[in-house]
């Protein structure tokens, strides 16, 4: 039979001010006051407010003061939070809750999953995973994958912002990251992406690659890329470089509109002096307008055109 500990049970009176919040569950409970310590074995179940967790076995460390600290469970625990239609469960090899502080951190293996009825909306692995309960803030470090509808991310950190609910705000992505939608891939130091306006920004070393209906590569390189999932366009700032089939083009800043039929990337406009490569021609000019289907360019302003490796007239035709 399971022992159930109610807070303003313990011996320790100042612990009674969590009696309505924290209960735990277990079918043996000790308590050691030289490791300042409770320990929890077989079937642990600990409920604080929305949150619950359960293990096999668990630890709960008691300050000097007598206010319980952090509980810690292993093997493989499990934790919930239910808010309205959304659940928010957590796995790990280890589980470290503050009981002061209410902040969740995962440790080893650990997967978050946020779910709208039936439906996973998220999915978080990474090697470690921080919840903070009443900020809705989730820190996840090392090897971070996240699942986001039909976005997929790797990244070495993740800082996801929820609200009260367990809806998404915003999502930043740190490191090395990578997003993955359909066909579409984008790469750079930072990701920000805010889901409720599906707009996204990246910084750092950028790179998109737009894959068109017959398969050719669309690779825009640049500082800093900002893409609206809404009106499917980018906007590319800094060094910017653009590659398609044979078409190479640089220029300050670019903006890629798409087909009004297709809804795929087609129109690509540069501002600021900026230059098209097209076999053995060089176009520069101050605003360039290029389209991949068809395949056409028109420059204006200080139009300058320079042609390669022009072929002479044999010396029996002089």
């Amino acid at each position: 039979m399971k022992k159930i500990l109610v807070i303003s049970f313990l011996i320790l009176s100042s612990l009674a001010v969590f009696a309505s919040d924290l209960i735990i569950e277990s079918k043996t409970q000790t308590y050691s006051d030289k490791e300042k310590k409770i320990k929890l074995d077989g079937g642990v179940k600990v409920k604080i407010d929305n949150l619950t967790v359960e293990s096999p076995r668990a630890d709960v460390s008691v300050r000097r003061n007598n206010k319980l600290d952090t509980a810690t469970f292993y093997d493989k625990p499990y934790a919930f939070e239910i808010n309205a239609n959304k659940k928010r469960e957590v796995k790990a090899n280890i589980l470290q809750v503050s009981l002061i502080n209410k902040v969740v951190r995962a440790e080893g293996d650990s997967q978050s999953v946020i779910t709208e009825g039936n439906t996973p909306i998220v999915v978080i692995n990474a090697d470690a995973q921080e919840y903070d309960t009443k900020s809705n803030v989730m820190v996840a470090t090392g090897s971070v994958n996240m699942k986001y509808k039909d976005i997929e991310s790797f990244s070495d950190k993740a800082v996801i912002v929820a609200d009260p609910k367990g809806g998404l705000k915003k999502i930043d992505l740190i490191g090395n990251a990578k997003v993955k939608q359909e066909q579409n891939t984008s790469e750079g130091h930072h990701f920000v992406y805010n889901p409720i306006t599906e707009e996204m920004s990246v910084s750092g070393a950028t790179k998109t690659v737009a894959i068109t209906d017959d398969g050719k590569k669309l690779t825009i390189h640049s500082d800093y890329q900002q893409y609206n999932k809404k009106q499917n366009s980018y906007i590319g700032n800094g060094h910017v470089k653009i590659w398609f089939d044979d078409y190479y083009a640089q220029g300050p800043k670019v903006s890629v509109f798409p087909d009004k039929e297709t809804g795929k990337p087609n129109e690509v406009y540069f501002v600021g002096r900026s230059k098209i490569v097209q076999t053995d021609k060089d176009i520069i000019a101050d605003k360039i307008r290029m389209t991949m289907d068809p395949k056409d360019f028109q420059a204006e302003g200080n139009v300058r055109t320079i042609i390669h490796n022009i072929d002479t007239k044999d010396s029996e035709d002089l």
